[in-house]
């Protein structure tokens, strides 16, 4: 498999290009608007064929590319049936399967942090969005989030997966790339070290975090798949 770990630093949004280095296909997990010229020039580089992109959730931190990228390439934007963005060609929901060449990924609905939040399971590795962060997770104070929701699903979906299953996440704030799932269970901040359902609770309960400086802006190109960014250049 032909992996890239992109970061687009404005939003700290890690973007990841998958592709089959057989049929040449690939598919984008979480791409910015932002870093369009980017994803182009990577996969002419590579001889790759854009035939997805997939949303972990409705992200309120950034614009997606999604749109851009489909009027470009004409690559399908997949996002979860509750999402909220009725533009997605490929609504997806819990243990549907994405395939592009040889390259299969598992959808696993890890709500909480939004309620159509999900992620995306492979061979040996987990992209999780928002739901589970490097140390931490994503707030749970707004967009239908729900703390008890989050800890069941990052728990149920997630910190279930083989202890060396590998932790990519969609943000990290202090330069780490990648976890596992056994570092994630002894050390995370939130959710590991063996924490209650309602010690979780009560972390996310006194975070006091201000709003995401992009959301009046992100949300509703979001639900349109990036498209209000695309006519406002």
């Amino acid at each position: 498999m032909i992996f890239r770990q992109l970061f687009e630093p404005v939003s700290s949004t890690y973007t990841y290009l998958l592709a089959d280095p057989v049929s040449r296909k690939a598919l984008l997990i979480d791409p910015v608007v932002e870093e369009v010229e980017t994803y182009a020039r990577l996969l002419a580089e590579l001889d790759l064929s854009l035939e997805l992109t997939l949303e972990t959730h409705v992200h309120a931190d950034h614009v997606t590319a999604g749109a851009a990228l489909r009027e470009r390439f004409g690559s399908r934007t997949v996002v979860h049936q509750d999402g909220g963005a009725a533009c997605a060609d490929v609504p997806v929901k819990h243990g549907d399967r994405i395939q592009v060449g040889a390259i299969e990924l598992e959808v696993r609905e890890t709500p909480g942090h939004t309620s159509g939040c999900v992620a995306y399971v492979g061979e040996d590795r987990v992209f999780t969005g928002d739901a589970l962060l490097i140390g931490g997770c994503g707030r749970t104070d707004f967009q239908q989030g729900d703390s008890g929701t989050l800890y069941d699903s990052v728990h149920g979906q997630i910190l279930s997966l083989p202890s060396d299953t590998l932790v990519y996440p969609g943000h990290d704030y202090k330069g780490r790339t990648v976890s596992t799932v056994q570092e994630e269970l002894a050390t995370n901040a939130r959710l590991g070290g063996g924490k209650t359902r309602e010690e979780f609770i009560e972390i996310m309960s006194n975070l006091k975090l201000a709003f995401p400086k992009q959301i009046a802006r992100a949300v509703p190109a979001n639900r349109q798949c990036g498209r209000e960014a695309v006519v406002q250049g």
